[in-house]
């Protein structure tokens, strides 16, 4: 619980403006001689199959935007949305990207990478106590609240990409706190089986041993008023549902997919996450949206089709 908004300091912005400057700056110098600026931006991983070319009807459009061909990007709505992507200043490059509904003041889905070499590290926990939860620079000021809209709302700031997944450094851990990241949770649901479904994807599935690489989308409701518990009274849309669309990449490009699709309750629900396991056909016929969109056709159409019986057993449940 905190005493005030928090606007961050101009000299905190135009420092991670500057750093982001000379990173974009860097990729854009590399790219001329070496075709991409490092691994993690680089989509097609040079030592794995190109997938490049192949057939692919409904990958996102890139123009004006290459990130947009990453494998974690479900399909963009576009319209009054607007696609917002983070970059720290370190060998890393992008942090976690987010799509932002401009009308309703929501996120629709945060999406990011995980991979040995940004998991681990432990820099601590972003200072909210002292710092509050910022405003996100990069969105105008007229598409979002001016103020914290969590503050005496009764709900969690809920994080969409964990702080617990952005451990390596802090300026990727602060970034997680933008209130652009955040989705209104109650207590017992964000502290209980949300987080059981974070702490499994981070301690179980990302290993060296399952992955090569985790493609992580995940996000409320917000696009269906069906599918929205009401505002709170600084109008912030409440979630019924949270969604989870995770694709591993293991064994130098095969693929496995999962789904996870719970209800937003205010009362403790099962810690068996297997109840909560749906395939990505069916996680796209909930939210209506299309996940993995940037996979080759035969790929996307494959892992996302796999019987959820069998998505159990390829995911250790």
């Amino acid at each position: 619980m905190h005493n005030a908004p928090f606007h961050p300091p101009y000299a905190i912005h135009m420092k991670q403006r500057f750093l982001n400057t000379i990173f974009v700056s860097c990729c854009i110098t590399l790219a001329i001689g070496f075709t991409a600026c490092n691994d993690d931006n680089y989509y097609f991983k040079t030592e794995k199959t190109d997938y490049s070319n192949s057939p692919n009807a409904n990958k996102n459009d890139t123009t004006g935007n290459a990130d947009l061909a990453r494998l974690e990007f479900p399909k963009v709505k576009g319209g009054r949305s607007i696609v917002v992507t983070y970059r720290t200043g370190d060998m890393y490059g992008i942090n976690y990207s987010l799509e932002w509904d401009c009308d309703k003041k929501s996120q629709r889905w945060s999406c990011y990478q995980m991979y040995s070499g940004n998991s681990g590290g432990n820099v601590g926990r972003y200072d909210t106590q002292t710092n509050g939860y910022p405003q996100d620079p990069n969105i105008p000021s007229a598409d979002r609240f001016q103020f914290d809209p969590y503050w005496g709302s009764g709900y969690d700031h809920g994080h969409i990409c964990p702080s617990a997944d952005r451990q390596y450094s802090y300026e990727a851990n602060m970034q997680t706190f933008y209130i652009s990241n955040m989705q209104p949770q109650r207590n017992i649901f964000n502290a209980g089986v949300w987080a059981d479904m974070e702490g499994q994807l981070r301690k179980k599935w990302n290993t060296n041993k399952f992955r090569d690489r985790l493609y992580v989308a995940k996000g409320g409701t917000i696009d269906n008023t069906m599918q929205t518990l009401g505002t709170t009274s600084s109008g912030l849309i409440i979630p019924r549902y949270f969604f989870m669309a995770i694709l591993c990449e293991y064994d130098n490009g095969q693929y496995k997919a999962l789904g996870f699709w719970i209800e937003h309750k205010n009362s403790d629900q099962s810690r068996d996450l297997s109840q909560y396991v749906v395939n990505i056909d069916r996680l796209e016929e909930l939210t209506g949206i299309d996940f993995f969109c940037n996979l080759p056709d035969e790929i996307e159409d494959k892992v996302e089709s796999t019987s959820r019986s069998q998505v159990l057993k390829d995911w250790d449940f």
